[in-house]
């Protein structure tokens, strides 16, 4: 049986770039299958070890994802990921994102 939680993204920058960076490799580090979805935008549930599947997902700050994991590390890897999530994935949840460079 699948375990599976909804998490707020809080963090400036979503999952884009280096903070899908980390939730991947974290992802990754378990044998369980994890999945997830970004249930602001109904997106499709992607495989969360794959980077640009994760990128894919468009997760922005605010938005609400849920995490579906499955297999002998489950309840590890969820706690694992849904701490990272909450501490802001390595990101100040206080800074703003880098503004994009004017052309």
């Amino acid at each position: 049986m699948a375990t599976i939680v909804e998490l707020d993204v809080r963090n400036p920058s979503g999952l884009h770039a280096r903070p899908a960076a980390v939730f991947v490799k974290a992802a990754a580090g378990f044998s369980s299958e994890i999945r997830v979805t970004n249930l602001t935008t109904d997106s499709p549930e992607v495989t969360a070890k794959s980077i640009i599947a994760v990128l894919g997902l468009g997760v922005e700050r605010g938005h609400r994802i849920r995490l579906r994991c499955e297999g002998g590390d489950e309840q590890v890897a969820i706690a694992t990921l849904q701490g990272l999530v909450a501490a802001g994935l390595e990101e100040s949840l206080g800074e703003t994102p880098p503004a994009a460079p004017l052309a």
